[in-house]
C-alpha cells in the first residue's frame, strides 16, 4: 500500500515509518519537522486545506493514499495551556480523519491513548487488568482522546468500506530509554501508568498489524507490553495501588494491568522487546 503517516517525526512515528517500509509498503510522512523529499512532505496539520491537499496528492511525491496512520498530536498535557492541548489535538485529528474521508482513504489507524481509560489512575478502575470497554478521561489530553474515538466511530459509519482503528498507546519507550527501568523494584515507579510501557518498535508493529488486518467499521485496541515495567508481581501491585478492586483470576505473574489480550488474540501481536 501507499501509506501516509502523520507525526512521522515523532518517536512512534519514526518507528512506524521504518516498520511499514520493512513490510514493503511505500510511505510518505506528514509533519512540521523533517527533510522534504520522496518520503516526506511538510504539512501544518492545523490547516485543513493543507491536510486535504496533501492527502489528495503532492506533485512529485504521490498521487493519492491507500491508507493513513494518524499519530500527530501534542503528546502530553503541560506543553501548552490545557484548553489549547484539547483544541489542537481534536482539531488536528478531525482534519486528518475528515480529509481522509473526503480523499477516499478507507483504511485508517489512529493513535489514541491510555489517558482515555483512566490515566493517571488516581481513581481505581472497575477491574484489572483494565480493558477496552472502560473509558474515563481525567485531563484535557485524555478528554481529547475520548472525543477523537467517538468522532472516529461516527466517521467510520459514513462509508460502508471505511475502517478506523484506534490504538490506545501507553508510555512509548525507545531503545535509548531503558535505563529508567533501574527503578523497576520501586512500587512508585510508573504508578500513574499502572506499571505499563511499550517499546516504540513494538508499538509500530501494532500499527502495522492493525492496518493490514483492518475491517470495515470502528475498533479499539490497547497497546502495551504484555508484561509490566516492574519487577514486582502484578497482583501485589494491584493490591497495593487499588485495594478491593477485582483482579482477574488468571492474571499472569507480571502481566500488564492494562489488558493486551484483545490485541494478542485478534491481531496476533507478539512483543519483541522487553526491558528485562
Amino acid at each position: 500500500m501507499f501509506i501516509g503517516v502523520t507525526g512521522s517525526g515523532g518517536k512512534l512515528g519514526r518507528a512506524t515509518v521504518a516498520a511499514l517500509r520493512e513490510r514493503g509498503h511505500n510511505v510518505v510522512g506528514f509533519d512540521l519537522t523533517g527533510t522534504p523529499g520522496p518520503g516526506f512532505v511538510r504539512v501544518d496539520l492545523t490547516d485543513y486545506g493543507q491536510v486535504l491537499d496533501a492527502f489528495l496528492g503532492v506533485t512529485a511525491r504521490h498521487d493519492g493514499l491507500d491508507a493513513l496512520v494518524h499519530l500527530a498530536a501534542l503528546p502530553v498535557n503541560g506543553l501548552v495551556p490545557d484548553a489549547a492541548t484539547f483544541d489542537n489535538n481534536v482539531s488536528v485529528t478531525f482534519h486528518a480523519l475528515f480529509a481522509a474521508h473526503r480523499a477516499g482513504v478507507r483504511r485508517i489507524v489512529s493513535a489514541s491513548s491510555i489517558t482515555a481509560m483512566g490515566f493517571p489512575f488516581e481513581t481505581a478502575p472497575p477491574f484489572l487488568p483494565v480493558d477496552e470497554t472502560y473509558t474515563q478521561a481525567n485531563n484535557t489530553y485524555g478528554l481529547g482522546k475520548v472525543v477523537e474515538e467517538a468522532m472516529a466511530g461516527q466517521l467510520a459509519s459514513w462509508h460502508p468500506e471505511s475502517s478506523i482503528t484506534a490504538l490506545r498507546f501507553t508510555n512509548v519507550v525507545d531503545e535509548t530509554e531503558y535505563a529508567t527501568f533501574e527503578r523497576a523494584g520501586d512500587p512508585g515507579y510508573r504508578r500513574d501508568l499502572i506499571g505499563t510501557w511499550i517499546d516504540a518498535r513494538d508499538g509500530a508493529t501494532a500499527v502495522v498489524l492493525a492496518l493490514e488486518a483492518a475491517q470495515p467499521g470502528f475498533e479499539v485496541y490497547n497497546v502495551a507490553a504484555p508484561e509490566s515495567g516492574l519487577s514486582i508481581p502484578s497482583r501485589e501491585l494491584a493490591g497495593r495501588w487499588f485495594p478491593g478492586t477485582p483482579v482477574a483470576d488468571d492474571l499472569g505473574e507480571f502481566e500488564s494491568l492494562v489488558s493486551t489480550r484483545k490485541l494478542r488474540e485478534r491481531l496476533g501481536f507478539v512483543a519483541q522487546h522487553d526491558w528485562r
